[in-house]
């Protein structure tokens, strides 16, 4: 399996490496990305920096080629010839939009609703406060862009999080539009996760965030979305109309089982089989319901029945149990089909970081012939 580390960046700073997200871009280079947070999330909040990484040799190495200054939970795609980079602006922000005519070296600037801010925010943690929690795909289905988003307000604890304040909602715009014009975008509903609907697997602070849009064999629309309820391994589905503008979610049929789905998962389709592939972190000891120190490649038919089929990263550190599941971290993975190889951006807390969740490094993986594993 191919390693390199884009990035390590010392315990000492306290700050710590997020959001990471990969394309190949038309020239042939793989691009990637990646944000900083701090182990104070209220010291930088007005002020988000992603870093852009560039290698032409597969992987192999890598170099710095710019920085993007408002920029935060962001995530690539590529459409009418040129790249695109859509974030937040900050943590709970604006939507902002950027692209890049060659290849990634430079970007235009979000200043105002004709040059990509596409949804104003509120002030500090007012609704609506935009969130992309991580990297989630961007689908390209029938001529219309979608990306799931989440609205989020909760003055708890000094405003740390809890998954019941996100509200979900998708924001689309025609493939042909002027991506940079706000008024080529619009979004759907918003609807929050009403725990009464499940009380025998739901608590009163259940939720859901981090939302795949995905199409169907069918060509239906869906949203497989992170889960956080008194079960582990599920993961909620919702449905969205073909032109974004309706989301909907039935408790009924919408909870599927699903391998890790209590932290930050990307699904993408298989172009070739047409098989479903996500990698992700499966809870297999419920006395380490947050653990994240195993990520394992699994496969789907039908986005309702998952399949593991190799772990790819365990912690080797000879750690305890325990204090593997606290100090180890193989997370938020952005990842790509790239021919008969699959290759993968890994945020990873290891060897070094202060507790799982708070990355020290970042790391690239490729994983060769990976259809061979499905049987």
């Amino acid at each position: 399996m191919q390693f390199s580390e884009v990035k390590y960046q010392p315990e000492r700073t306290m700050q710590f490496l997020g959001s990471p997200a990969l394309i190949r871009a038309k020239d042939g280079a793989l691009l990637a990305s990646f944000d900083y947070f701090d182990a104070d999330w209220e010291k930088n909040l007005d002020s988000r920096l992603t870093d852009i990484y560039r290698s032409e040799d597969d992987g192999a190495t890598w170099r710095q080629v710019g920085s993007l200054v408002g920029a935060f939970w962001g995530v690539f795609f590529e459409t009418g010839g040129a790249l695109y980079h859509i974030s937040i602006s900050r943590e709970y922000g604006d939507v902002v939009i950027r692209r890049s005519e060659d290849c990634g070296f430079t970007w235009s600037v979000p200043r105002d609703e004709h040059s990509g801010i596409l949804f104003r925010g509120g002030p500090r943690r007012q609704r609506p406060n935009y969130h992309f929690g991580g990297t989630t795909p961007v689908l390209i289905h029938n001529g219309r862009i979608y990306k799931a988003c989440e609205d989020f307000c909760d003055e708890r604890d000094g405003g740390f999080w809890h998954a019941d304040a996100f509200r979900e909602l998708v924001i689309s715009a025609p493939e042909e539009a002027d991506l940079l014009d706000a008024a080529s975008w619009s979004r759907s509903n918003e609807i929050a996760f009403l725990p009464e609907n499940c009380p025998e697997i739901a608590h009163p602070e259940s939720g859901w965030l981090e939302g795949n849009i995905l199409a169907r064999p069918d060509g239906s629309l869906c949203n497989v979305m992170r889960a956080h309820l008194k079960e582990s391994n599920r993961a909620f589905l919702l449905e969205v109309s073909s032109d974004g503008s309706e989301i909907r979610f039935d408790p009924k049929t919408g909870i599927v089982g699903f391998p890790g789905g209590a932290s930050k998962f990307t699904i993408r389709r298989d172009p070739v089989t047409g098989l479903y592939f996500t990698l992700s972190n499966p809870i297999r000891d419920l006395r380490w319901r947050n653990a994240r120190n195993v990520l394992t490649l699994s496969v789907s038919e039908d986005l309702r029945q998952w399949r593991e089929l190799r772990d790819l990263l365990t912690d080797d550190t000879g750690y305890s149990e325990e204090h593997s599941a606290f100090l180890t971290g193989f997370q938020y993975t952005d990842w790509l089909f790239d021919g008969d190889d699959l290759v993968y951006l890994v945020r990873m807390a290891y060897r070094g970081a202060r507790n799982f969740h708070d990355s020290n490094r970042l790391g690239f993986f490729r994983l060769k012939d990976f259809r061979a594993l499905v049987k």
